[in-house]
Order: C-alpha cells, then structure tokens, then sequence
C-alpha cells in the first residue's frame, strides 16, 4: 500500500506561469503609457493661452493707464520686458532666448520616455511658458532673439508677470516637489523601489528556509 502522507503535495508547486518571490512592478510602469502626448497637449494649451493674452494685452492695455482689478494691489499693466521671468536679468535677452530653445529641445527629449502624470505636467507647463515667451523674444521688436517679452499682470510689490512666466514657475515648483518626494519620471518611486527590493529578500530567504 502506498502511504498518501509521502506523496508531494501537488498544490504546493508554484504556478508555471512565474515565480511567486517575484516582485509585481508599480501599476505605472507595468502599463507602460508614454506621456508625450499629453505633455504636448498641455504645454499647446499653455501656450495659446499665453499668446492669446498677450495680443490682448498689447491692444487694449494703455501703459500709461493701467487697468485697476483690485484697488491698486492687483492691476493690468502692460510692460516690455527684455530680461527672464519676473524682469530679471535685463540686457540678456540673445542669451536668454538661446537657453529657452534649449530648454524646449531638452523637455520635449526627456518628455519621449516620461511614464508619469505628474512628471509630465510640470514638463508641459515649464515647455508651454518656455514657447511662449521664446515667440516674444523672436518676433517683437527690437528684433529677432531680441524681442521684448510682453508683461501686463502686476500683483502688490511683486514684479509684473504674464501667463508663461506663470506656468514657468508653477512647472518648476511641481518638479522640485517630485524630486524631493522621490517620485520618479518612469512612474514609480524612489522610497517604494527600496521597499518592494527588501520585501523581495524577505521572501526569497523564507522560501529557502
């Protein structure tokens, strides 16, 4: 007679499809969804928006007359801005119009193997803002990588601003809150990563045991 208690225990086998120790890859790098797309369509929408405002701007705005929103704290005052955001670094404008295309070169670069929302969404707003005032410096005057940027938001002390120095802003505050976060361009985590990495050895060494 054969002893049942010495057969193997067939439900103890692992499954032939994979190996159970194997760590399962976050939900954002298993689907494995490229971001560019949407990256471009925001950073469009940015774009237009900043382009649209800005011929606003220019033909109803007196800069001799500023329009009032909130008492004197918020108005609309148009300015030519020859510098980077916020005014600053004026009399670099040839300078600053060379960094801009390379800002636009480097995001759209980086925007092709980017699997994160959040990721691209900084992106988007940083390219979308970067675009629109690159199409200042190139085709106002005083001429081409010249062009003064067109300024016409003015907030209490801070300094007069448009829609891309906006975006600009908001995309670089995002991506620095990613960063620090640990938030990682492919879609998953820093922290995460060195979790599902230890819990990996946990397992292997039971299994083993």
């Amino acid at each position: 007679m054969t002893n049942e208690a010495s057969r193997p225990d067939r439900d103890a086998d692992p499954p032939a499809s994979g190996r159970a120790d194997e760590p399962t890859p976050p939900p954002a790098v298993a689907g494995g969804k490229r971001m560019l797309r949407p990256l471009l369509l925001v950073a469009f929408v940015i774009y237009v928006a900043d382009l649209v405002t800005k011929v606003l701007a220019v033909h109803y705005i007196d800069p001799a007359d500023p329009i009032s929103i909130i008492g004197d704290t918020v108005t609309l005052t148009l300015v030519r801005n020859p510098g980077a955001a916020f005014s600053m670094a004026t009399g670099m404008t040839w300078l600053l119009t060379l960094v801009a295309v390379a800002v636009v070169i480097g995001v759209v670069r980086i925007g092709r193997t980017l699997k994160s929302g959040w990721w691209a969404l900084g992106l988007a707003l940083v390219l979308g803002g970067a675009l629109g005032n690159l199409t200042d410096r190139i085709f106002r005057s005083p001429g081409p990588l010249q062009g003064h940027v067109v300024d016409f938001v003015s907030v209490g002390w801070w300094p007069v601003f448009n829609v891309a120095d906006s975006a600009i802003v908001c995309g670089a505050i995002l991506l620095v809150a990613l960063t620090v976060f640990g938030v990682e361009p492919d879609g998953g985590t820093a922290k995460a990563g060195g979790r599902t990495a230890e819990a990996s050895g946990d397992t292997r060494k039971e299994t083993r045991q």
